[in-house]
């Protein structure tokens, strides 16, 4: 037998099973008017495993078993989807569209921090300002809805994500509405009669540190955690010693009097730093193209992938995956997870709710405008 015969035999088999596939999706169907007529779950994780390997018993060839359990976990990922899109009908988020005039923001450290050019960046002068020293003290805020809107960095190109805000938007009642990439520029800050020689000591925030890590090293240089980079130039003012300086920014120079002694000490010069913008409701601007959102699976085989399949065959582009260990809660994570798409989009609707119906728990972090240029 030649290959086009090959080929043939192979279509003419294909042709069977797209009769099969539809007619069992058919009967998917009516498996959905029945269950949401009795209230039952789609998704019966026994039931499907039940399945599959009474499936594999029919074949003692050990590769055919493989093949079996990839193509039914296949068929009834898309069987499940389909009774999802019965069922969903006009799924609510939850989220409104927002606008805004002269709002209160809050944003992380002190005056003079890239957080404060970031929100000046991003809503322009015609705001209201004010600041915290901690993370957990702007997500404080914006809960209690003394401000409108908080700013927080939450990846930098060179070091990765700040696990720490993470951890913070999945347990507060907060939402992602906005993001600002900002091209970071570290300097080396002292006292007006210092020079680089006098320096063996570092303030700055941990970030700052280790993305200014080489020069740090090639001058033999001591660095300290202490607070945020404007509040490490601020202290370098305060203890007024020669032999202290801070990795902090131009503008926290300016804002303290302080000498640059020596410029753009990244490691990277192509550093920048993605800062998120924070509100208490379930609001999103007109422009929203991107989605965040954080869920926690159950430790079982196949868990994660049944999740994400419903982005792939909703046709949704994945930006981002990363996973979080549940505090108190040894081996047991949250998955954080960005998307591109619109929350008025059928297609993202139908995916959140084939992962609210299988996640033990998920949270939508916000909707936002994606940015992928440094301004």
């Amino acid at each position: 037998m030649n290959l086009q015969d090959i080929r043939k035999k192979i279509d003419n088999i294909d042709k069977e099973l797209l009769i099969l596939i539809e007619s069992r999706m058919k009967l998917s169907e009516e498996v959905a008017e029945y269950k949401k007529k009795t209230d039952k779950p789609i998704y019966d994780k026994a039931r499907e495993d039940e399945k599959i390997e009474a499936l594999k018993s029919f074949t003692k060839n050990e590769f055919i078993k493989d093949v079996i359990g990839d193509i039914f976990i296949q068929i009834m990922s898309a069987s499940r989807r389909l009774q999802y899109i019965k069922l969903y009908k006009n799924y609510d988020l939850g989220f409104v569209k927002k606008s805004y005039s002269k709002p209160k923001v809050v944003f992380y450290g002190e005056k003079g921090s890239y957080t404060e050019q970031a929100m000046i960046e991003y809503f322009g002068d015609e705001i209201e300002t004010s600041r915290c020293n901690t993370f957990e003290d702007v997500m404080l805020l914006v809960k209690n809805k003394d401000v409108d809107f908080g700013v927080l960095p939450i990846e930098n190109s060179f070091t990765g994500t700040l696990s720490d805000i993470y951890d913070l938007l999945a347990d507060y009642n907060n939402y992602i509405i906005g993001e600002h990439v900002l091209k970071i520029e570290h300097n080396l800050l002292g006292l007006e009669n210092a020079d680089l020689d006098d320096i063996n000591l570092v303030y700055s925030h941990k970030q700052g540190i280790l993305q200014c890590s080489k020069f740090l090293n090639e001058n033999n240089i001591l660095a300290i955690e202490s607070g945020s980079t404007s509040a490490s130039a601020k202290r370098v003012l305060e203890e007024n010693d020669i032999s202290k300086a801070a990795i902090a920014s131009e503008r926290a120079a300016t804002h303290f009097g302080l000498k640059i002694i020596k410029r753009y000490i990244n490691n990277e010069m192509s550093n920048s730093t993605r800062f998120i913008i924070i509100t208490s409701e379930k609001t999103y601007f007109e422009e929203a193209n991107k989605i965040s959102l954080c869920f926690a699976l159950p430790h079982e085989s196949g868990s994660l992938y049944n999740i994400l399949s419903h982005f792939i065959y909703n046709g949704i582009n994945m930006t981002r995956i990363e996973s979080r260990p549940f505090v108190g809660k040894p081996f047991e994570y949250r998955f954080f997870v960005d998307i591109e798409g619109k929350l008025d989009d059928p297609k993202i609707k139908n995916a959140l709710f084939c992962i609210q119906q299988e996640a033990l728990e998920i949270k939508i972090l916000g909707a936002f405008k994606s940015i992928n240029k440094v301004k």
